[in-house]
């Protein structure tokens, strides 16, 4: 990352300001808080938006399937679910950007999460901001992640200012990989024990790709 950036005072990562001075997501100051209007996006298909409670039941239900958690050490519960969705929206909330909601656009139907994130665990790597997606089983092999992951990169980079944009999973999760590989980001070959999942598990081991500001704008 470029040491001379300031670091956000939201993120600890260096870059400008989470929010625009101008324009459609300017920052909105109220009683000695800053509210920020959340950042939404659309692509040829998909619509990223902001959470709402008719999100949380199927939802809830990706995260118990199995085979959409294989690469994950545990499901999750509902509650665990549910805590996520709130954390996410308190980081919308507070600086415009996070894991979006992700539906068909001509449908409305929702299929799982594409977005930004700070690790809530410090990482050999840290501090960094992180690109992810999840989404449902019936979702799969339709180009789905890499277009709108393609659309976080581009707030991450051109809005929120970012210099760098990690993403990492376990080693075997090769479809995550490739799909990072179709983003442009590159596998440092920094390979790492993630502190959530439990010693001797054989998901313990994670990979590390990374994308720079430089890079992207070179390939946009």
């Amino acid at each position: 990352m470029d040491g001379d950036r300031a670091a956000n005072p939201l993120t600890g990562v260096p870059g400008r300001n989470t929010w625009p001075e101008s324009g459609p997501e300017a920052g909105l100051q109220s009683e000695g808080s800053l509210m920020t209007k959340p950042i939404e996006r659309r692509t040829a298909r998909l619509t990223l938006r902001c959470w709402g409670d008719q999100d949380r039941a199927p939802f809830a239900a990706m995260n118990a399937d199995p085979e959409v958690m294989r690469y994950f050490a545990a499901l999750w519960t509902e509650d665990a679910s549910n805590a996520a969705i709130d954390t996410w929206l308190s980081q919308f909330a507070a600086q415009g950007w996070s894991n979006w909601a992700v539906e068909i656009t001509h449908t409305g139907e929702f299929i799982g999460f594409i977005g930004l994130s700070v690790p809530k665990r410090v990482l050999p790597f840290s501090p960094c901001v992180e690109i992810g997606w999840r989404l449902g089983r019936s979702f799969w092999h339709q180009g789905y992640a890499t277009e709108g992951a393609r659309e976080a990169l581009r707030v991450g980079f051109e809005t929120v200012g970012l210099d760098e944009i990690v993403s990492f999973t376990t080693l075997t999760n090769l479809p995550s990989r490739a799909v990072m590989t179709r983003l442009g980001m590159r596998d440092t070959h920094a390979d790492f024990d993630h502190p959530g999942v439990p010693e001797g598990h054989p998901l313990r081991p994670h990979c590390l790709y990374k994308l720079s500001s430089a890079d992207w704008h070179r390939q946009a």
